[in-house]
């Protein structure tokens, strides 16, 4: 067996409910134990919001991490880890103090980072150290050029640039959008890629944006009346596309059908991620139908994902998330970059490594790192339908490959 030990196979075949298979995986005497030998402990340092607007987001990515460590025996690259974890913050301040505690304990590698504040203010740090960072959510678009920062999320152009191929294509001439999203950063990263592959000058987003209060404290008058202004101007539109998150998605969702909207809802996948759609559970229809674009569904089928799909909801009793499907491949990039690194591994070798590791096996589908560090990855068409009785983002089909 290569790269693969008994143990972590049976674990895999454990997860997926498979039995009877054990022979498959080799006996005691396989050579696949041999060859991950028994390095020496290393540490790596995860970087993650315990509070604030990010706190979900940070547990995401704290268990995706930790579900792939356990399905390896806590071992990366044959390498026993000690996980050492700081508080993200809600600012690039806190983020930098979290970055330099874990540097200062020597660890090989860092991970994590959910905020793009925040991943801004430690870029310096990150390269000065020459310490690798395999971010697993934060994607500003405008962060280029460096050399210690991976990601294994997505650039957040890319799902604008995926829905506006999408909507294009799917709305007739004579409909009209309206734009509404938080004026953010991020937003302008995501509405630059839609404009481009949309058209900038189609007719049908011809109206200006509206933009609402920054989500992290919004003044529920004002949001309301930004929506209204929206959705109420002449002439009325027929889509709307947004990019909301968290619990300032939820809220949109619901004034948005209080305010009577009762047309097509397209948005990055966040809208409805996580525990968004939790939140529609007593009024399910408030939700439904709501198309969204993201680099992972639940609900695709490869073995890749079958394994970690179920491990998820066996250990957290839900469906797993894009911020912990992307934590989860970091520490799988981690994993395979330490091996090529060899018995010794610094973080300058763990970085030079990094860049030769090739495609990645991952739930999402495969996919490889860029030569700007990110995924070239496919994306999704996802609905938001009832799975039963729960509310589910359901994969309509594949709408691009970027990256």
């Amino acid at each position: 067996m290569s790269q693969m030990n008994r143990r972590r196979a049976l674990k895999l075949l454990a997860a997926l409910g498979t039995t009877g298979l054990v022979a498959a995986c080799g006996s005691d005497e396989d050579p696949g134990d041999a060859s991950l030998g028994d390095g020496r402990p290393i540490k790596i340092g995860l970087v993650a919001p315990t509070s604030g607007g990010f706190k979900a987001i940070g547990d995401e990515i704290a268990n995706g991490f930790q579900l792939f460590l356990e399905l390896q025996d806590r071992r990366l690259g044959g390498h026993p880890v000690e996980l050492l974890t700081a508080d993200e913050g809600a600012s690039g301040a806190t983020g930098k103090a979290a970055v330099e505690s874990l540097l200062k304990q020597g660890v090989l590698a860092l991970t994590g980072v959910a905020n793009p504040a925040v991943m801004f203010d430690i870029r310096d740090t990150v390269e000065q150290a020459r310490v690798p960072l395999i971010g697993s959510n934060a994607s500003p678009t405008s962060l280029q050029s460096v050399v210690y920062i991976w990601r294994t999320s997505y650039v957040l152009d890319e799902v604008g640039r995926a829905l506006g191929q999408h909507m294009r294509r799917q709305l007739k001439p004579s409909e009209q959008v309206a734009i509404i999203m938080p004026e953010t950063p991020a937003s302008q990263d995501v509405l630059r890629g839609f404009r481009v592959e949309f058209g900038e000058t189609d007719r049908r987003i011809k109206d200006a944006v509206v933009w609402t209060d920054n989500p992290a404290n919004p003044s529920k008058s004002t949001f309301v009346a930004d929506i209204r202004r929206a959705i109420n101007r002449t002439p009325k539109p027929t889509a709307i596309f947004c990019h909301y998150d968290g619990t300032t998605a939820v809220e949109f969702i619901r004034q948005l059908r209080n305010e009577g909207y009762r047309g097509k809802v397209y948005a990055p996948g966040f809208l409805t991620e996580g525990r968004v759609l939790e939140s529609f559970a007593e009024s399910p229809a408030t939700a439904l139908g709501i198309q969204t674009a993201l680099n992972y569904s639940a609900d695709l089928s490869n073995t890749a994902n079958r394994v970690f799909a179920s491990a998820y909801r066996k250990k957290h009793n839900t469906t797993p998330t894009t911020y912990a499907m992307a934590s989860y491949d970091a520490a799988q990039v981690l994993d395979q970059a330490i091996r090529l690194a060899g018995e010794n591994p610094t973080s300058q070798q763990l970085n030079l490594a990094l860049g030769k590791i090739g495609q990645i096996d991952s739930p999402r589908g495969t996919w490889q790192f860029n030569q700007p560090r990110t995924p070239q990855q496919k994306w999704y068409l996802r609905e938001v339908q009832l799975d039963g009785q729960v509310l589910s983002n359901v994969l309509i089909n594949e709408l691009a490959t970027l990256g």
